[in-house]
Protein backbone atom coordinates (compact mmCIF):
# COMPACT_ATOMS: atom_id res chain seq x y z
CA UNK A 1 0.00 0.00 0.00
CA UNK A 2 1.16 3.55 -1.17
CA UNK A 3 1.36 6.30 1.19
CA UNK A 4 -1.74 7.91 0.40
CA UNK A 5 -4.14 5.19 0.73
CA UNK A 6 -3.12 4.58 4.00
CA UNK A 7 -3.86 8.48 5.14
CA UNK A 8 -7.10 7.37 3.19
CA UNK A 9 -7.67 4.70 5.37
CA UNK A 10 -6.51 6.13 9.11
CA UNK A 11 -8.78 9.36 8.10
CA UNK A 12 -11.86 7.11 7.15
CA UNK A 13 -11.17 5.25 10.66
CA UNK A 14 -11.10 8.58 12.57
CA UNK A 15 -14.30 9.95 10.82
CA UNK A 16 -15.85 6.50 12.44
CA UNK A 17 -14.84 6.93 15.32
CA UNK A 18 -16.55 10.83 15.84
CA UNK A 19 -19.57 9.01 14.44
CA UNK A 20 -19.65 6.27 17.00
CA UNK A 21 -18.78 9.40 19.60
CA UNK A 22 -21.79 11.03 18.77
CA UNK A 23 -24.14 7.98 18.56
CA UNK A 24 -23.25 7.26 21.99
CA UNK A 25 -23.25 10.95 23.87
CA UNK A 26 -26.97 10.69 22.22
CA UNK A 27 -27.60 7.28 23.99
CA UNK A 28 -26.15 8.58 26.74
CA UNK A 29 -28.40 11.82 27.26
CA UNK A 30 -31.62 9.98 26.06
CA UNK A 31 -31.80 11.46 22.51
CA UNK A 32 -31.05 8.45 20.65
CA UNK A 33 -34.67 8.38 18.96
CA UNK A 34 -35.11 11.57 16.76
CA UNK A 35 -38.97 10.78 16.30
CA UNK A 36 -41.43 13.07 16.39
CA UNK A 37 -44.27 14.30 19.02
CA UNK A 38 -46.85 13.35 16.37
CA UNK A 39 -47.19 9.99 17.19
CA UNK A 40 -47.86 10.51 20.80
CA UNK A 41 -50.53 11.18 23.26
CA UNK A 42 -49.97 12.60 26.57
CA UNK A 43 -51.00 12.14 29.81
CA UNK A 44 -50.07 13.50 33.11
CA UNK A 45 -49.53 12.15 36.65
CA UNK A 46 -48.68 14.17 40.18
CA UNK A 47 -46.22 12.89 42.62
CA UNK A 48 -44.97 14.47 45.73
CA UNK A 49 -41.08 13.87 45.03
CA UNK A 50 -39.44 13.00 41.88
CA UNK A 51 -36.50 12.13 42.85
CA UNK A 52 -34.10 12.89 40.00
CA UNK A 53 -36.40 12.01 37.52
CA UNK A 54 -35.52 14.33 34.26
CA UNK A 55 -37.30 15.19 30.96
CA UNK A 56 -36.30 12.62 28.28
CA UNK A 57 -36.67 9.61 30.93
CA UNK A 58 -38.07 6.71 29.46
CA UNK A 59 -41.54 5.54 30.47
CA UNK A 60 -41.48 1.70 30.93
CA UNK A 61 -44.21 -0.97 31.34
CA UNK A 62 -43.01 -4.47 31.75
CA UNK A 63 -39.84 -3.59 31.07
CA UNK A 64 -40.46 -2.41 27.57
CA UNK A 65 -40.19 1.52 26.78
CA UNK A 66 -43.77 2.86 25.89
CA UNK A 67 -42.89 6.68 25.97
CA UNK A 68 -40.87 9.53 27.34
CA UNK A 69 -41.07 12.01 30.35
CA UNK A 70 -41.91 14.90 28.14
CA UNK A 71 -41.80 17.95 30.91
CA UNK A 72 -42.00 18.50 34.65
CA UNK A 73 -43.65 21.51 36.33
CA UNK A 74 -44.21 22.13 40.33
CA UNK A 75 -47.78 22.83 41.06
CA UNK A 76 -48.03 26.03 42.56
CA UNK A 77 -51.13 25.04 44.80
CA UNK A 78 -50.29 21.61 45.62
CA UNK A 79 -46.61 21.82 45.70
CA UNK A 80 -46.27 18.44 43.23
CA UNK A 81 -44.50 17.39 40.85
CA UNK A 82 -46.28 17.59 37.83
CA UNK A 83 -45.08 15.06 35.22
CA UNK A 84 -46.40 15.12 31.53
CA UNK A 85 -45.78 12.07 29.90
CA UNK A 86 -45.82 11.19 26.12
CA UNK A 87 -47.15 7.26 24.86
CA UNK A 88 -46.50 6.02 21.90
CA UNK A 89 -49.83 5.68 20.19
CA UNK A 90 -51.16 2.40 19.92
CA UNK A 91 -50.46 1.33 23.53
CA UNK A 92 -53.72 2.20 25.61
CA UNK A 93 -53.28 1.75 29.64
CA UNK A 94 -57.06 1.17 31.39
CA UNK A 95 -57.92 4.60 33.21
CA UNK A 96 -57.20 2.69 36.91
CA UNK A 97 -53.01 2.08 36.13
CA UNK A 98 -50.57 3.12 38.15
CA UNK A 99 -47.34 5.14 37.71
CA UNK A 100 -44.47 4.70 39.64
CA UNK A 101 -40.94 6.50 40.16
CA UNK A 102 -38.36 3.67 39.88
CA UNK A 103 -34.67 3.79 39.41
CA UNK A 104 -32.48 1.18 36.65
CA UNK A 105 -30.19 -0.60 39.24
CA UNK A 106 -29.18 0.90 42.89
CA UNK A 107 -27.25 3.90 41.68
CA UNK A 108 -29.04 4.11 38.05
CA UNK A 109 -30.85 6.61 36.35
CA UNK A 110 -35.00 7.08 37.25
CA UNK A 111 -37.60 6.22 34.76
CA UNK A 112 -41.36 5.94 35.27
CA UNK A 113 -42.74 2.56 35.54
CA UNK A 114 -46.68 2.17 34.62
CA UNK A 115 -48.64 -0.67 36.02
CA UNK A 116 -51.86 -1.65 33.93
CA UNK A 117 -55.26 -2.21 36.07
CA UNK A 118 -58.40 -3.94 34.77
CA UNK A 119 -60.62 -0.87 33.96
CA UNK A 120 -62.72 -0.98 30.59
CA UNK A 121 -62.10 2.20 29.94
CA UNK A 122 -58.51 3.41 28.80
CA UNK A 123 -57.01 6.79 29.04
CA UNK A 124 -57.44 9.82 26.17
CA UNK A 125 -55.03 12.30 25.71
CA UNK A 126 -55.07 14.46 28.45
CA UNK A 127 -55.68 12.71 31.50
CA UNK A 128 -54.61 12.28 34.85
CA UNK A 129 -53.12 8.93 36.40
CA UNK A 130 -54.54 9.52 39.71
CA UNK A 131 -52.78 6.52 41.48
CA UNK A 132 -48.69 7.18 41.83
CA UNK A 133 -46.13 6.25 43.97
CA UNK A 134 -43.19 9.06 44.10
CA UNK A 135 -39.52 8.46 43.85
CA UNK A 136 -37.65 6.41 46.84
CA UNK A 137 -34.69 8.89 47.86
CA UNK A 138 -31.65 6.47 48.97
CA UNK A 139 -30.73 9.88 51.32
CA UNK A 140 -34.01 9.64 53.43
CA UNK A 141 -33.46 5.75 53.91
CA UNK A 142 -29.88 6.12 55.07
CA UNK A 143 -30.68 9.30 57.26
CA UNK A 144 -34.65 6.82 58.87
CA UNK A 145 -32.19 4.28 59.45
CA UNK A 146 -29.43 6.06 61.18
CA UNK A 147 -31.97 8.20 63.18
CA UNK A 148 -34.29 4.37 63.60
CA UNK A 149 -30.02 2.99 64.94
CA UNK A 150 -29.55 5.90 67.10
CA UNK A 151 -32.92 6.14 69.30
CA UNK A 152 -32.27 2.60 69.59
CA UNK A 153 -28.83 2.91 71.03
CA UNK A 154 -30.27 5.45 73.28
CA UNK A 155 -33.18 3.42 74.75
CA UNK A 156 -30.94 0.77 75.54
CA UNK A 157 -28.41 3.10 77.25
CA UNK A 158 -31.10 3.92 79.54
CA UNK A 159 -31.37 0.72 80.95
Amino acid sequence: MNKKSIEVLVGLFVVLGAVAMVFLALKAANLGSFAGGGDAYALQARFDNIGGLKARAPVRSAGVTVGRVSSIALDPKTYQGVVTLEISKGIDFPKDSSAKILTSGLLGDQYIGIEPGADDKNFAAGDVIKQTQSAIVLENLIGQFLFSKAADAGAGEKK
